[in-house]
């Protein structure tokens, strides 16, 4: 389930050390890979793989209008670097952030939890969305 505008409110706060990380994780961020050409894509394109701010994989998604992939990922990598140096405001950086004429932001842990998307970034006629990977069937947690 994929969301088309960011409808909470920046100030939020997480309730955890656990729920800051996960929003911090919401920073999408260092390019990883951007598998699709530079060519406009539609919603629902897949733009490539990238990490969060924390280090978290993620995939970057077109959910509205015509995006560049290029775009795209600069966009997000920009958004995780703000994170990381600290210049977005927020409890693990949730405020909303102005990135390159985009508008980026984090999602509340709750909802990072139940759909998987960590971040969206948008503009006024085009939205990209940060999304956590689905596991594997059979896939095993090495954590501990």
């Amino acid at each position: 389930m994929e969301r088309e505008g960011i409808g909470r409110a920046s100030a939020r706060a997480l309730g955890s050390v656990a729920g800051g990380a996960v929003l911090l994780a919401a920073g999408a961020g260092v390019l990883a890979g951007c598998s699709t050409a530079a060519a406009a894509q539609r919603a629902g394109a897949t733009c490539g793989s990238t990490r969060t701010a924390a280090d978290v994989p993620v995939i970057i998604k077109v959910i509205k209008g015509p995006v560049d992939c290029g775009t795209a990922m600069r966009v997000e990598s920009e958004y995780a670097a703000k994170i990381r140096a600290g210049q977005v405001p927020g409890n693990g950086g949730g405020a909303a952030a102005a990135v390159s004429g985009w508008i980026c932001q984090g999602y509340p842990t709750p909802e990072v939890l139940s759909t998987g998307n960590t971040s969206q970034c948008h503009t006024g006629t085009a939205a990209i969305v940060a999304v956590l990977p689905v596991p594997a069937p059979g896939a095993t947690s090495t954590t501990g």
